[in-house]
């Protein structure tokens, strides 16, 4: 290497190159892989990079021969390109190899090899240039896979491609659309894809065509296609614009047949509306079941079918009838369910009379009339008369009706009918529901007949147990309420008793057995007729409180609870003496209207140990003394306290006519004691009023 200080001219090399700081640099700085080889095919020199990717020492390589140091199959490429090279043969294109990295990756190496002259133009030496092209390996990786991916989906989904010009002309023919279309080429070069869209889908989806052309926006849309078989399918489409240099130069398109996704969303639709119309009858029915439940009487359990017919059935008119089985007749239990016009029954309809109630407890089958044409051709086939019932039906405004046998373990109840003011369509599943809710009405029905019969029966019962009538005293006024609490057929315990003893004056008492059922009204009925006998044998509170305890340890059951005021008053003065086993205390009610409770010792209930006592208890002229059960302070909203409170509060709201009156005062109590509250309990109510005194007396 030699160079000129005086004239600057370029520096001129050898084929010396271990001394270039030139070379050096390019070979320590490049990302690339260098190696030099002599025309022998012995490395010269190699930088770093090669030896990285060798996985050698740069210094172990200088002056060898490949073959003493790499691979077989790296060895054969570097000499084969090597000798190549020196021979002047061509190299077509680069060289690719793979290597493993210390790490375990793979790496692609793109190699070249090119000859290096002196300035003579003599081959001194044969240079490789490796290139690390792992990105650009796996971005056409990913590219050709991507490409076989969307092949593959469109070729799975069975897409329709087509191609049209900028305006949107069929340019280039599309052998799918045309096998599935049964368009002849030239029909369809001539008029296109829309040709085949169906008529009624083929004005929007144009407009919307025509709309993506003049914006250059994609186009997506829905519509049916014609078929070769003259059916009709459902397809989307969406359709891009080809843009270069910002004109569109093409639109490419892509059809999918979405037939069966289509008819999957109908089915899914129709068993949707199914099955919410099938879980609303549930519901109906089920909510139908719950009011039922909670019907005591026939009149509830009618109102109940009404409001249903009402609001599950959306029927017009809901009748009700209750079969006398004797008589051979329907007895209609409410009014208005039946139109009022020429040739409709009675509230009495004979089984023999053509009806749709009729028919459905003769047959012990539902009826289902959906029009007027129906209900007469089976009228008249169960032998109806044409005349007359072609009469009602012209009459009425019904046009549609269900008629609904009653039965309980097969024997006929009732029936019930549903009429409707338009045609009405009664499906397989609204046939189930109706017969489903005959069955929980015929339940209903059966369990209020039986409880009102039942009903009346302990009601009788119970009031047996008490006073006919009340004595009737000169000086005293004597007067009594009693409502039965219980929501069921069980008698209760509450009595209530007034009876003139042999020195004039009069006994007053009211007592509790706790309780309800024949036990406890048994257990009433002997305290009862024991306390009359003890009265009326010796008079006085205590000792007849006394005698009972006497009487209930040896009658009733240690865990029986009885509880009651007794009181003894003269007539006219008013003087008396109370005495209480557990019982709430009397009250006294001034004739202005001022309440005051007793404040004597309440006792035990009868059968505990105590020692009974009695104290002075004076009704005044003009004052009235009120015993009462629990039941009128108590319930499961209000305390004992709180209801003797609003008791107190109550008298002082009651008006002078009412308080001057015992008879009016014991409604006005009881009235607003159990306004606002569900009655729990029997209440009973006994008033002994003193008149007030006048000049004459």
């Amino acid at each position: 290497m030699s160079a000129e200080t005086s004239v600057p001219r370029p520096r001129e090399s050898g084929v010396d190159i271990s001394d270039s700081g030139l070379l050096q640099g390019l070979l320590s700085q490049s990302p690339f892989a260098f190696a030099f080889f002599d025309p022998a095919g012995r490395f010269q020199r190699v930088n770093e990079v090669f030896a990285g990717l060798v996985g050698l020492a740069a210094e172990r390589l200088a002056g060898r021969d490949p073959g003493e140091m790499l691979s077989a199959d790296l060895t054969a490429l570097i000499s084969g390109s090597v000798r190549a090279v020196v021979e002047g043969a061509p190299i077509e294109g680069d060289q690719r190899i793979r290597v493993r990295t210390a790490g375990g990756d793979t790496r692609h190496w793109s190699l070249t090899f090119s000859p290096v002259h002196d300035d003579k133009g003599v081959l001194r030496a044969v240079c490789l240039v490796g290139a690390d092209v792992t990105e650009s390996k796996q971005a056409e990786e990913d590219l050709r896979r991507g490409e076989e991916r969307y092949r593959s989906l469109v070729e799975a989904q069975s897409q329709l491609v087509w191609i049209t010009a900028p305006n949107g002309g069929i340019v280039e023919d599309a052998p799918q659309w045309r096998a599935i279309t049964g368009q002849g080429l030239e029909d369809y070069f001539a008029y296109g894809w829309l040709e085949a869209v169906h008529p009624d889908d083929r004005p929007h989806t144009e407009e919307a065509w025509r709309e993506a052309l003049r914006g250059r926006t994609m186009f997506e849309w829905s519509y049916r296609v014609r078929t070769r078989a003259s059916g009709y399918r459902h397809f989307e489409v969406r359709a891009v614009p080809i843009i270069r240099h910002g004109k569109v130069v093409e639109w490419v398109g892509a059809n999918t047949d979405v037939t069966p996704q289509r008819e999957a969303e109908e089915m899914r639709g129709r068993l949707t509306d199914q099955l919410g119309a099938a879980a609303l009858r549930t519901a109906r029915l089920q909510g139908a079941t719950a009011i039922l439940a909670e019907a005591l009487t026939v009149e509830q359990v009618v109102q109940v079918i009404i409001d249903v017919g009402r609001t599950a059935l959306a029927a017009d008119r809901s009748a009700v009838a209750l079969l006398d089985a004797d008589r051979a007749v329907l007895k209609l239990v409410n009014s208005g369910g039946i139109p009022d016009v020429p040739g409709a029954p009675g509230d009495e309809i004979p089984l023999s009379h053509s009806s749709v109630m009729t028919m459905a407890v003769n047959s012990r089958r539902p009826v289902f009339a959906e029009s007027p044409e129906s209900l007469l051709s089976q009228l008249v086939d169960a032998g109806g008369d044409e005349e007359a019932i072609s009469g009602f039906i012209s009459h009425s405004d019904e046009r549609a009706w269900v008629g609904l046998p009653l039965l309980a373990a097969g024997r006929a109840l009732g029936a019930l009918r549903f009429s409707f003011t338009r045609p009405q369509k009664i499906s397989q599943e609204d046939g189930v529901f109706l017969e489903a809710l005959a069955g929980q009405c015929a339940l209903a029905v059966e369990r209020a007949t039986l409880f009102e019969r039942e009903h009346r029966t302990a009601e009788t019962l119970q009031r047996s147990l008490l006073p006919d009538r009340l004595p009737v005293v000169r000086g005293l006024t004597l007067a009594q309420r009693f409502r039965s609490g219980s929501r069921h057929v069980q008698v209760g315990g509450d009595w209530y008793d007034a009876f003139v003893l042999q020195d004039g004056r009069v006994a007053a008492v009211v007592g509790d057995v706790m309780g309800k059922g024949v036990k406890a009204a048994a257990g009433m009925g002997r305290i009862r007729n024991a306390m009359r006998a003890l009265a009326l044998t010796n008079p006085p509170p205590a000792a007849v409180l006394t005698g009972l305890d006497r009487v209930f340890e040896a009658t009733e059951e240690e865990e029986q609870v009885t509880t009651l005021a007794y009181m003894v008053v003269e007539p006219g003065t008013g003087e008396g003496t109370l005495a209480l086993a557990g019982h709430p205390p009397p009250l006294l009610v001034s004739p202005q209207g001022v309440p005051l409770l007793c404040e004597g010792e309440p006792g035990t209930p009868l059968g505990w140990p105590a020692s009974r006592r009695q104290f002075r208890f004076c009704v005044p002229p003009g004052h009235t003394a009120v015993l009462y059960s629990d039941g009128l302070v108590e319930n499961r909203k209000r305390g004992l306290d709180a209801g003797l409170a609003e008791l107190c509060s109550v008298v002082t709201e009651a008006p002078p006519e009412v308080v001057g009156s015992p008879h009016m005062l014991l409604d006005f109590l009881v009235d607003r004691m159990l306004a606002g509250y569900e009655q729990d309990d029997d209440v009973t109510v006994l008033a002994i009023h003193v008149p007030p005194t006048t000049k004459s007396d």
